[in-house]
């Protein structure tokens, strides 16, 4: 009876260690994977999604460069930026590339607060 209890002790053992070894290789694949990707994924919020983590500052600059009063272009740009983690192409127009985050935000006088 000893003996049969040594031998299961024995398997547990065995399948707990290949367990492990195998989690150490998945470790190394995933390490592997965001080595090869251009930037990495930041976990953020309690909802714990994985978000690309974009230069708000230099894409609102460019969006801004020609706006008739740049500085508040740049202004509500981040705010929409930080929200809604996207800034359109180009200068000007193209608001839909960001979807309803972006087209839909408002100030409290009811206009559009995006540029």
């Amino acid at each position: 009876m000893a003996l049969h209890k040594l031998l299961v002790f024995g398997l547990l053992l065995l399948v707990c260690l290949s367990k492990v070894s195998s989690d150490h290789e998945i470790e190394k694949e995933e390490d592997e994977e965001m080595h090869l990707t251009d930037k990495p994924l930041i976990v953020r919020d309690g909802n714990r999604r994985l978000m690309q983590d974009i230069d708000c500052g230099g894409l609102c600059r460019s969006r801004c460069s020609v706006h008739s009063r740049p500085n508040l272009c740049k202004r509500a740009c981040g705010t929409c930026c930080v929200r809604c983690k996207c800034v359109p192409p180009g200068t000007a127009g193209n608001r839909e590339f960001c979807g309803a985050c972006y087209t839909d935000m408002t100030t409290h006088g009811n206009k559009t607060k995006c540029p």
